[in-house]
C-alpha cells in the first residue's frame, strides 16, 4: 500500500497577508509565563502569530498593531528591537 503524503500545515503571515506552509514562517510566541520569543521550530507552548523571514513583514505586523492584536499582550520597545536582531538577515 503507498504511503499517504501528509498536508503541510498552511499559516497566514501577519505582515504580508500571505499563506505560507508552517515551515517557512516564523512563529512569535508569549509563553504562558508572559514572555515573548521567537519559535524557530514552531512547538513551544503558548499563543502564537506567524510572520514571515523578512523584517519588513515583522515591521507591517506591529506598525498596524497585528502581532499585539494576535498575542492579546502589548509588545515593548525592546521586545520589537530584539526580534528584529534576531531575524535572519535574507528573506
Amino acid at each position: 500500500m503507498p504511503k499517504k503524503t501528509r498536508k503541510l500545515p498552511l499559516r497566514i503571515c501577519l505582515g504580508c497577508g500571505k499563506k505560507k506552509n508552517k515551515k517557512d514562517l516564523i512563529r512569535i510566541v508569549k509563553t504562558p509565563e508572559g514572555d515573548l520569543e521567537l519559535d524557530f521550530i514552531g512547538k513551544r507552548a503558548g499563543r502564537g502569530a506567524y510572520v514571515c523571514r523578512q523584517r519588513e513583514c515583522l515591521d507591517i505586523a506591529v506598525k498596524k498593531k497585528k502581532l499585539a492584536k494576535s498575542l492579546r499582550h502589548s509588545i515593548p520597545t525592546e521586545i520589537i528591537e530584539m526580534l528584529r536582531k534576531s531575524m535572519p538577515n535574507d528573506g
